[in-house]
């Protein structure tokens, strides 16, 4: 495995199946012991200490996961963030000392699949790193076949959305989110099981996030809250995709 001038290789264990993870920090005393810590759980470290490194990195490497502190030398792990989202559905956890809501969301919204604020114990952060993980192996599942619903054709297999022919461009969470409540379309899901299937089974705190990307996701269909052809809302419970047979176009 090529790494380029910067990225430090912090693990080379022989089992082909360790899973590299791109750590991109550049604080000694928080990559040293924690990569310690990924590597006797069975990861492979591998350490960018400035967003330039942590780009050329995740070009050369291609790593599982990418572990991506917001406060970095030469920029701010968010433009890193939306780098490699351009042309990456890699894995990304966000460290930060930043911990109020909306940092939060911001993170979730730029598309990082988790956010966890210093100081972190490993047990937890490693917990969520295998978290973030079997809900990417779970999404490289054979997909099942498009679903339609009125107007809207969702293929699960090109993550691409139809809109009465016309292409609809969704980030990933979006996509996932319109996906879950097309798979139970007619009926409610609640906001609980929403954030457990599109986001984490362990999620805490608020679930704030969930209403921005349904009021992203209604601006993306052209849908309206008060009077709703696709998407929905009952208060305090849940969302539900419309169908024909609700009255939905």
């Amino acid at each position: 495995m090529a790494v380029r001038s910067g990225a430090t290789l912090a693990s080379m264990p022989g089992s082909p199946a360790s899973r590299r993870i791109l750590f991109v920090e550049d604080e000694a005393a928080i990559f040293e012991p924690f990569s310690k810590a990924l590597r006797r759980n069975g990861f492979e470290p591998v350490i960018a200490r400035t967003a330039a490194e942590a780009v050329s990195s995740a070009e050369v490497m291609d790593p599982d996961l990418v572990l991506l502190d917001l406060n970095l030398p030469d920029g701010d792990g968010s433009d890193v963030c939306r780098t490699l989202r351009k042309s990456s559905d890699v894995p990304i956890v966000m460290l930060t000392a930043r911990g109020t809501e909306m940092d939060r969301v911001l993170g979730l919204e730029l598309g990082a699949d988790d956010y966890v604020v210093k100081p972190f114990s490993s047990r937890e952060l490693i917990s969520r790193i295998r978290a973030v993980l079997r809900r990417a192996r779970s999404d490289s599942q054979p997909p099942a076949e498009p679903i339609e619903v009125g107007p809207l054709r969702i293929d699960l297999g090109a993550r691409s959305v139809l809109l009465s022919g016309e292409p609809v461009k969704l980030a990933r969470r979006e996509f996932d989110l319109l996906a879950e409540l097309a798979r139970n379309a007619g009926t409610v899901v609640t906001r609980e099981d929403l954030m457990a299937r599109v986001w984490d089974v362990n999620w805490f705190g608020s679930t704030k996030t969930l209403d921005v990307h349904i009021r992203t996701l209604r601006r993306k269909l052209g849908d309206d809250s008060a009077n709703p052809r696709f998407i929905e809302t009952l208060r305090g419970v849940g969302f539900r995709l419309l169908t024909p047979e609700d009255g939905s176009p």
